[in-house]
């Protein structure tokens, strides 16, 4: 059976290779290359240099919906998609007799739309997966054909949790395919669900919980990440554990300050541990090595958040 993938980040990566190893994967549709870093280099998606890699012919239509002449002539009779970032339309849909399959990184109904993984760690979920859906017009609303769940662990950052659901993501995909080529899916309708909203670059209020603070921490490393400022330092954070503490100083107060110790500073219920920080305009670095000759002290206060 000849199928067309489509998607674009890293995230996308284990389902491309695994559906490469065991179906023909007629061509890959990703996102067209973007301008990186400050010199605005532009740079291909992870999953056309993956590609190009396994030799497999590429297409970058800029909006496919008013460009998809060249994925029709393919005749292709399926289609994965797997994070590829552009709505697809009716007329995009019937292309392929087989249907059009997502992969989804959430257990539909809930987290349909972006950002699906950052966000159930800052909710505090206790769990989460994949679901293998067949696409139509709506924003992830699909009949679900398969599903696989995996706990969000404590020290899950979405950077890690992303590397495991791909993983999974592969392993569904392949059997879905297999069960689609024959006929013996069996899909059902999702019912009531929500929708969550992108996620963005996000000051901490540490008057919160450190429950809440450091699922907020997590849920946006390695990227956009969470930021705060102390002493005229702006420090953006990767990673942090909450604490215990009886200390009854202001949230935001930094409880501690050395390279022993860490970074420790009050919240609402509780106290965090910053572990991983990047001072802005610096390098990604333990607290630690960070705190070495540094101007923070014990007893100063993080600014409160801008609203």
């Amino acid at each position: 059976m000849k199928l067309i993938f489509a998607g674009t980040p890293a995230f996308a990566l284990p389902a491309l290779r695994a559906l490469f190893a065991s179906e023909t994967v007629a061509a890959v549709l990703t996102q067209p290359d973007k301008p990186q870093g400050r010199k605005g280099v532009l740079t291909p998606s992870p999953v056309k240099t993956e590609a190009e890699r396994l030799g497999i012919p590429v297409l970058q239509p800029v909006k496919l919906r008013e460009d998809y002449s060249a994925l029709a002539a393919l005749g292709a009779d399926l289609m994965v998609t797997c994070a590829y970032g552009q709505i697809l339309t009716e007329e995009i849909l019937s292309l392929f007799p087989k249907g059009v399959w997502n992969i989804h990184a959430s257990l539909l109904p809930a987290y349909r739309g972006a950002a699906p993984i950052a966000r159930a760690i800052i909710d505090g979920a206790a769990e989460t997966g994949v679901t293998i859906m067949k696409t139509d017009a709506g924003i992830d609303t699909g009949d679900m054909f398969l599903s696989a769940k995996t706990p969000i662990a404590e020290s899950d950052t979405c950077g890690t949790l992303t590397e495991r659901l791909g993983e999974l993501g592969a392993e569904l995909i392949v059997k879905a395919v297999k069960n689609i080529a024959i006929g013996s899916e069996k899909l059902t309708a999702q019912g009531e669900g929500f929708v969550c909203k992108k996620v963005s670059r996000t000051e901490v209020d540490f008057s919160k919980p450190a429950k809440e603070v450091c699922a907020l921490i997590r849920g946006l490393s390695p990227a956009p990440l969470s930021f705060a400022s102390v002493g005229g330092q702006t420090l953006n954070f990767y990673f942090a554990e909450s604490l215990e503490t009886d200390d009854i100083s202001p949230s935001g107060s930094v409880l501690c300050a050395s390279p022993k110790g860490g970074l420790v500073v009050k919240c609402g219920d509780g106290a965090v541990r910053i572990t991983e920080l990047q001072p802005a305009g610096g390098k990604r670095m333990s607290a630690r090595d960070y705190l070495n000759g540094r101007k923070i002290r014990e007893g100063m206060c993080f600014d409160k958040p801008v609203l």
